[in-house]
């Protein structure tokens, strides 16, 4: 955000000095706007303080230097040990698999009546892993929440309207779905492996579009045309066992808090904006947003049918903070922490019942962060209807971005019930040493742990297999509203509100795998632990 700014015309020179004011008074308000929706707490029952992210997005200007925990990229501290060409063979440090490339579809719908807002998404995710394997991934949300807006004239701000608004707006949510593994073809190539595998993937992910259409075009109501479309859909898919479909049930509550910033210039006829009779005469506005900010916590609930990870139950606690600005030229920012602890979903439903302590089997740290720019616009209009304070406002927009991600991931297995007694004491806040107020990174759990170390670093430094991973990616978007809104004025402030509003977003963003993926052998002497090639990732190359 602090790297983005407009640049227009010349202020005259009795606005110089209050221009300047003012629009540091702006880039102030947009700052007020991510403070504002950072100022929470991760949830008090998984006790995982993700502070860093915060830090890091707030500080991006200055790449983060005041942040405890570091940069934590590529180019950041090795672990004291340097890069080296490869692991030893065997390496139990090396992880098995990454992920090559993800392409990611998301509609989302949002209607809001008065204060109240409701949205509904749907998402599906195909991924593309370097053992051949590929995942497709569905779930569909729906949300309640609230919003408010108010807006304020800013004279010194002629050559735009002299006017801008704040918006603010909190959503929860819950949602469900399914994941889909295609391994189920097994030449010995695991790149020859991934092109079948992804042909079965997209010919299903096919079909259930196709099923979908047959439910939409007859209304939902199960007669013969619904279930010849059903079962022409069915013909399609690939010969895989009806236990395999989905092979991962998904549940999902999330909760979001955003704000955003505009600029807008009103219409007036008359002289002074009033007519002959001093009534005024506003026509309507145009308007351009200058900078959005959310802050999302989700839960994410994985209990595996089938598979490798068979009778396994998944909670991945994920906290991410986002930031977008600019009128035409558009920036994006994104951090991302997560927390996933795996148990035995048998055995966790009977400590449920019995209401005694968990024992997770597997704990995944994993860090990403997300900048780039590209072109795009946000604006809007409205129109004043005469005589009173409602509005009509249609807005819209699109845009491309092109950006890079860096990834990091902790993995380590609970294979002994110390480690795993620490780990859940960790996650739920109990014992000497609970989640800090810092997530320690795998880049730092590389490092030689200081004398300070808690025991959840000294185990992802001893036993985590510690990964780097770089992505190049393209999300291209579009937008559309109409609402109807009314607003109430008090001198310069004017405090509105919509009556009635719908919001249609659509996004699709593809990444793909590049640099040199590493990781982190085990410890040499110092204690270090050098960053080495991850000949399981670079084995095989990803599809476009």
């Amino acid at each position: 955000m602090a790297g983005i700014r407009c640049v227009r015309g010349a202020p005259g020179r009795g606005e110089r000095g209050q221009g300047g004011v003012e629009y540091v008074a702006v880039i102030g308000v947009v700052a007020a706007i991510i403070g504002a929706i950072l100022a929470l707490s991760v949830p008090d029952d998984t006790a995982v303080a993700l502070d860093d992210a915060v830090c890091r997005i707030v500080n991006a200007a200055d790449d983060g230097a005041d942040c405890d925990s570091g940069k934590g990229d590529g180019d950041g501290d090795d672990g004291g040990g340097g890069d080296d060409d490869g692991g030893p063979p065997g390496d139990p440090f090396q992880p098995a698999k990454c992920l090559l490339s993800q392409e990611q579809t998301k509609d989302t719908v949002v209607i809001q009546i008065l204060f109240i807002k409701i949205s509904g998404s749907e998402q599906l995710k195909l991924q593309q892993w370097s053992d051949g394997t590929v995942t497709l991934e569905r779930v569909g949300e729906g949300g309640i929440g609230a919003t408010a807006s108010i807006s304020a004239g800013i004279p010194g701000l002629k050559d735009w309207g002299g006017s801008a608004s704040l918006s603010g707006s909190y959503m929860s949510g819950s949602g469900s779905g399914g994941q889909w593994m295609f391994n189920g073809n097994k030449t010995g190539d695991p790149q020859k492996d991934l092109e079948l595998n992804l042909a079965d993937a997209k010919a299903f992910a096919g079909a259930l579009r196709q099923n979908d259409g047959c439910r939409y075009q007859s209304g939902y109501n199960p007669g013969a045309n619904m279930i010849a479309c059903q079962q022409d859909a069915a013909a399609k898919m690939p010969d895989i066992p009806p236990e395999r479909a989905p092979d991962v049930d998904i549940t999902k509550t999330s909760t979001e808090k955003s704000g955003s910033i505009s600029f807008g210039k009103g219409f007036t006829k008359g002289k002074g904006g009033k007519d002959k009779d001093g009534k005024p005469t506003d026509l309507g506005s145009i308007s351009g947003e200058f900078g959005t900010g959310a802050m999302t916590e989700d839960i994410v609930v994985m209990r595996a049918k089938t598979g490798p990870d068979a009778g396994k139950i998944t909670f991945i606690y994920t906290f991410s903070v986002d930031a977008k600005g600019g009128e035409i030229a558009q920036g994006k920012a994104t951090r991302m922490q997560q927390v996933a602890v795996t148990y035995n979903a048998a055995t966790y439903d009977q400590e449920e019942k019995d209401g005694k302590e968990h024992r997770p089997e597997k704990l995944v740290i994993t860090t990403s962060e997300e900048n780039g720019a590209g072109a795009g616009v946000q604006v809007g209009a409205g129109a004043n209807i005469p005589g009173t304070p409602v509005t009509i406002d249609v807005g819209g927009g699109g845009g491309t971005i092109e950006s890079k991600i860096h990834t990091e991931s902790a993995e380590v297995v609970l294979d002994n019930d110390p480690d795993s007694k620490l780990v859940e004491d960790w996650l739920r806040g109990r014992g000497d040493f609970p989640a800090s107020d810092v997530l320690p990174t795998p880049s730092e759990a590389a490092e030689v742990p200081g004398a300070n170390a808690g025991p959840l670093e000294r185990l992802l430094h001893d036993k985590g297999k510690l990964s780097r991973l770089d992505y190049n990616a393209n999300t291209d978007w579009w937008n559309a509203s109409l609402g109807i809104g009314f607003g109430i004025a008090a001198g310069q402030i004017t405090a509105g509100f919509k009556l009635f509003g719908i919001d249609i977003t659509h996004e699709e963003k593809n990444q793909t795998i590049t640099g040199d993926p590493t990781y982190a052998t085990g410890p040499k002497n110092g204690g270090a632990r050098p960053w080495v090639e991850w000949t399981n990732c670079t084995q095989t190359k990803p599809i476009t």
